[in-house]
């Protein structure tokens, strides 16, 4: 990296954990960016974490992230990341509580009160559903949306029965979805008109304790099966509750926002030590 120590923030959005920069300046070096990346986010190792999140400046909005997966991987977006940056660009002064930043799914807005942030979500699209797939020679029925990022999502009976690691593993390397792979969400609906949700996320590899986007993914196809309205309310496995907002017009959603809460857990500096093998 270009300097001995980088100053960093680990956050925590419904119990996905973040490692953020600010590299406004560049004190990032972008010489083997994905592979520090991987070492970085490597649990009892180094941090530890879902994903590292780069702020840095824009043209066109308040400032930029670049958001990679614990595996080093740079996706379009993530939205309890998403939360985590807004949040932290006006905890620095960067923005004030009504902001934008530039992602790689466009310009994305949020609103920040206290630790809650509600945040814009790219708009959805290519969206199906309860179709069959192949899975270990059954016919698993699915829907699937993206937003941002892909999505699969998977209606069950019992969530704590939910084969989440293994199906959802199949499922994100299926031949239906390469070269991009999925993520994997599985939804119990419950008797106050809630859900709890199970995700899968590609990069990570594993079960995460939440997933912004795959929130989002779930309420919406609810919603286009007629099972839900905005806003829903989606549990997830961190015991966090996520709000998702949206305007329906027929089949089309639009104006989408996720909303939930933050959490700043420290800061530090990365020595070079915490990227040794």
């Amino acid at each position: 990296m270009s300097q001995e120590k980088i100053p960093f923030y680990k956050m925590s959005g419904s119990g996905n954990d973040f490692i953020l920069v600010d590299n406004r300046n560049r004190i990032v070096d972008e010489e083997n960016l994905g592979k520090w990346i991987a070492l970085i986010c490597r649990r009892r190792h180094s941090v530890g974490a879902d994903g590292l999140i780069l702020v840095e400046d824009s043209d066109r909005a308040d400032f930029s992230w670049r958001f990679f997966n614990a595996d080093g991987g740079q996706v379009e977006m993530c939205g309890n990341g998403g939360r985590c940056v807004a949040r932290l660009a006006h905890l620095k002064g960067i923005a004030g509580p009504a902001l934008s930043f530039e992602t790689k799914a466009g310009v994305i807005r949020a609103e920040v009160t206290g630790k809650r942030v509600k945040l814009e979500m790219p708009q959805p699209s290519a969206a199906e559903l309860d179709y069959p797939l192949d899975v270990d020679g059954h016919a698993l029925i699915v829907s699937s949306v993206t937003v941002g990022v892909p999505h699969v999502v998977i209606r069950v009976n019992d969530i704590e029965e939910a084969r989440v690691f293994e199906t959802g593993r199949q499922i994100r390397y299926h031949k239906h979805y390469v070269p991009e792979g999925t993520n994997v969400n599985f939804v119990q609906p419950l008797d106050d008109g809630a859900f709890a949700i199970r995700t899968y996320e590609r990069g990570v590899e594993d079960e995460t304790l939440a997933c912004g986007t795959g929130s989002v993914a779930a309420a919406l196809i609810a919603s286009a099966k007629d099972i839900a309205d905005s806003p829903v309310t989606m549990h997830t496995r961190g015991n966090e509750v996520l709000l998702i907002h949206f305007e329906k017009d027929n089949s089309l959603f639009r104006d989408v926002f996720l909303e939930g809460e933050t959490k700043v857990v420290y800061e530090g500096s990365l020595w070079k030590e915490a990227a040794e093998g």
